[in-house]
């Protein structure tokens, strides 16, 4: 049967908004060659140049709006569809008013057609949108969801969805924003890859604003291979704009060639207005400095009036936002420059300017008041954007977003850093290295209800990750979707309760007692400054440059993993030389220097993450004392409050050639106990055991997931039991004992977020985790472990039991407590 040609029409725009192109083309093309009516020979017109924009050459398009328009006989409501075409184009090329004049009139002209209406309105949401009009933005896609529920098509109304989630995003709403986004994939993803990009490109921004960059930046370099492959240039170019702006939160050098490229793509796609906004963020990557040391680097003259240019242009055309983020960017490098110049403009930023924009403006602040030697007002800038991005973090509990949101707080953090190291002041110091690590522990968590559809995924993770082996067993798409159902599953269940008070330096001397110290180490981006507290002093101490003592750690964990598997032979004695010396050198630099301070006394020590791989206990100046590594001074000193829950249980893994014997041997320490013998001991049953006992003590192998470190994993009968699984335990343990090689590591996110398995359980309401952040010899943990139960069976503490344990035995291990271990 010869179809009609408005029937070929209905099939090109359907097979459009699916995103196959190549079919809508062939389909569009043919209804024109079989109609002379002139109000459907514009409509196809209209439908053919929303492809041909897709498809990267505007100008044919506009050509082919502007000749519908001219056909006689057009009607009013065909007119309005075709001005709704041309409002799309102008948003392509980034002239958003010119946009809303035109879709205003599309709309208003369509009246109540809801099928040709919803669409103008979704393209009206997103350059309200980006214009920064969020309320209006919103309105406009609710209502073209209503429309969508009246005309009927399931692609169209995810979209919408999709839309909704992405103005979620730019509201600040990060859960809701991927929430959304993930309910409506499936649809869009089932209809074409370009429509599963086209979510992908959006999820992506969510999952950067996040400070999961890494993880945007994969799924960004497949979308634009996707859009690349469908000739979508004016996509590629959005994708690549976005690929630049999360490579500027890390590697700023790779977003200046990025974002070269974007703007290329939108020159080529006849998009000016996306291509100044590419212009204006490959000029923020010049102005930004590689690390976090805060050297500035050298930027040419002509570089100088280019931004002026673009930051011009930019208020006339572009979203305002990039405008004031380049200059801020600007300031920031200026203010750092030897011998800065007096600013001649005050910073302010509009009151609903985006939260990184407010938190620049904050940053730049700082610099400047450093700059003219006021350190009191430097601080009190860092400390002021701090507070606001506290505000917008107040609810959120997961402990995975948590630790990820701290990069926009970096910069902050390192001014405040820096300012507190030059004022030599303990009380100051203190206050700034609480605050560095309070920046993911502020919100007190939650505990969600179990989630019976979170279990199941995580079991079929189990599986994928079994079936593997030791591939990169994420990566396989059906464990990709899983793993990302988890996240918005644990983002969106894992509340806030409140937010935890920071002590002050008095408020913590206090509470130490004449036998304790605490040991701050505080790392500005350069360098390494300890502040050593006891009840009745508190000093400063220079550590020195990172340069100094980077080039010792980096072969520490080469030596202990060779440590750990040479047991005896010829090579011992050399294997155990190269280890002693480099933890002596360690110790030299980071003990050595705070001796003098804390004594014989037992120890709190705080860290940033760069030393969080640091086996403290083996350094000389540490080796049998009493220490515990704090998340923060004030939650150590909050979670020391309380007596232990009773009950103790034991778990062996499979395969852990002398589990069932340390596990007897510190079970027998104990009037009861629980134990779990390989075959028994299954992710649930492990569950419930731990939900049961005030102390759990697991042998078991362990493999430490550095890029996904929530699905780092203790390998039990039936699979691996990752950090995730924690949240699925209703009261967990005062007291976690993993003796499992590397799973006190943790992977470290902006400079300070240190996170892992030890962090999850900490995190769920554990007191202190016994972990070693490197390979341990069987006999080791065996020998050690056992006698340090029966410390614990004694009522002593964790890390006293540790430390006696190994005092005792002679044993110099890796193990160390971590949290309230005291």
């Amino acid at each position: 049967m010869t179809l009609s040609a408005a029937e070929l029409h209905r099939r090109g725009r359907a097979y459009l908004n699916a995103g196959q192109n190549a079919a809508a083309r062939r389909v569009l093309s043919l209804a024109a060659e079989r109609t002379d009516d002139p109000d459907l020979r514009a409509r196809i017109a209209g439908s053919l140049a929303a492809l041909t924009t897709r498809q990267g050459d505007p100008e044919a398009a506009e050509g082919l709006c502007r000749q519908a328009l001219a056909l006689p006989g057009v009607s009013e409501g065909t007119a309005a569809i075709v001005y709704g075409q041309l409002g799309l184009l102008a948003l392509e090329r980034g002239a958003l008013e010119e946009a809303v004049s035109l879709l205003d009139r599309g709309i208003a002209g369509i009246g109540d057609d809801a099928e040709h209406r919803a669409p103008m309105l979704v393209n009206r949401s997103v350059a309200h949108s980006q214009a920064g009009r969020l309320a209006a933005s919103r309105a406009d896609v609710e209502q073209a969801a209503r429309d969508y529920e009246t005309v009927g098509g399931e692609v169209e109304r995810a979209m919408a969805m999709h839309n909704a989630g992405y103005i979620a995003l730019l509201e600040g709403d990060l859960i809701a924003a991927l929430e959304t986004m993930g309910q409506a994939r499936g649809a869009l993803a089932a209809a074409s890859a370009v429509n599963a990009a086209i979510c992908d490109l959006d999820r992506a921004e969510v999952l950067r604003d996040a400070g999961l960059a890494r993880e945007a930046e994969q799924s960004l370099e497949q979308v634009i291979a996707v859009f690349a492959a469908n000739r979508m240039r004016q996509a590629k170019g959005q994708a690549q704009f976005h690929l630049a702006r999360s490579l500027l939160t890390h590697t700023p050098s790779q977003a200046v060639v990025v974002a070269t490229a974007a703007a290329r793509t939108f020159r080529a796609a006849g998009s000016d207005g996306w291509a100044l906004r590419a212009d204006a963020l490959r000029l923020r990557a010049r102005f930004t400095p590689e690390d976090e040391s805060g050297a500035r680097p050298r930027i040419p003259p002509g570089v100088m009036s280019e931004a002026d240019a673009v930051i011009a242009a930019l208020h006339v055309s572009g979203p305002r936002a990039d405008a004031a983020a380049l200059r801020l960017t600007r300031e920031l490098w200026a203010a750092g420059q030897p011998d800065p110049p007096v600013p001649a403009t005050v910073i302010r930023t509009a009151p609903d300017a985006p939260l990184p924009v407010r938190l620049l403006a904050h940053e730049v602040r700082s610099a400047r008041a450093e700059a003219r030697g006021d350190e009191y007002e430097a601080r009190h800038h860092a400390a002021t954007g701090l507070d606001a991005l506290a505000e917008w973090q107040r609810s959120f509990g997961s402990l995975d977003l948590a630790t990820s949101l701290a990069m926009h707080g970096s910069g902050l953090i390192f001014e405040g850093l820096r300012s507190a190291v030059r004022s030599r002041r303990p009380d100051v110091m203190f206050e700034w290295s609480e605050r560095s690590r309070h920046l993911s522990q502020q919100a007190i968590p939650v505990r969600p209800p179990r989630d019976e559809a979170l279990a199941a995924d995580l079991a079929e993770l189990r599986t994928l990750r079994a079936e593997a082996g030791n591939g990169d067993w994420l990566s396989s798409p059906r464990a990709a979707e899983l793993s990302e159902r988890v996240r918005r599953r644990q983002w969106s269940s894992t509340a806030a309760a409140g937010m935890r008070d920071r002590l002050s330096l008095e408020q913590l001397r206090a509470t130490l007692g004449s036998g304790t110290a605490l040991v701050s180490y505080v790392f500005d981006g350069a360098g390494l400054t300890a502040l050593a507290v006891t009840q009745d002093r508190a000093r400063v101490v220079e550590i020195g440059p990172w340069a100094s003592v980077g080039p010792v750690y980096a072969g520490l964990r080469a030596d202990l993993d060779v440590s750990a598997s040479v047991r005896s032979g010829p090579l011992l004695a050399s294997v155990r030389e190269s280890l002693e010396q480099r933890l002596a050198a360690l110790g030299a630099a980071l003990v050595g220097p705070v001796l003098d301070t804390i004594g014989d006394r037992r120890a709190a020590i705080t860290v940033p993450g760069i030393l969080g791989g640091i086996p403290w206990g083996m350094l000389p100046g540490m080796r049998h004392r009493p220490f515990t590594i704090a998340l923060s001074a004030s939650q150590w000193a909050a979670d020391r409050v309380g007596e232990p829950a009773p009950g103790v249980g034991f778990v062996v893994g499979p395969r852990v050639s002398r589990g069932a014997e340390e596990v007897a041997r510190a079970a027998s320490a104990w009037t009861a106990a629980t134990i779990l013998d390989p075959e028994a001991a299954t992710v649930d049953e492990v569950e419930n055991l731990a939900a049961r006992v005030g102390t759990l003590h697991i042998a078991a192998h362990g493999r430490h997931a550095a890029e996904n470190p929530l699905f780092s994993g203790l390998e039990l009968a039936d699979g691996a039991l990752f950090g995730h699984d924690i949240d699925l335990i209703p009261t967990v343990p005062d007291t976690v004992v993993l003796s499992s090689c590397e799973l006190g590591r943790s992977s470290i996110r902006w400079g300070h977020e240190a996170i892992g398995m030890t962090r999850a359980w900490l995190h769920a309401g554990t007191r202190c985790v016994i972990a070693s952040p490197v390979v341990v010899a069987d006999e080791v943990a065996c020998d050690l472990l056992a006698v340090m139960h029966e410390r614990l069976a004694a009522d002593v503490s964790p890390a006293e039991a540790l430390a006696r344990a190994g005092e005792d035995t002679g044993i110099i291990a890796p193990f160390q407590a971590h949290g309230a271990g005291f």
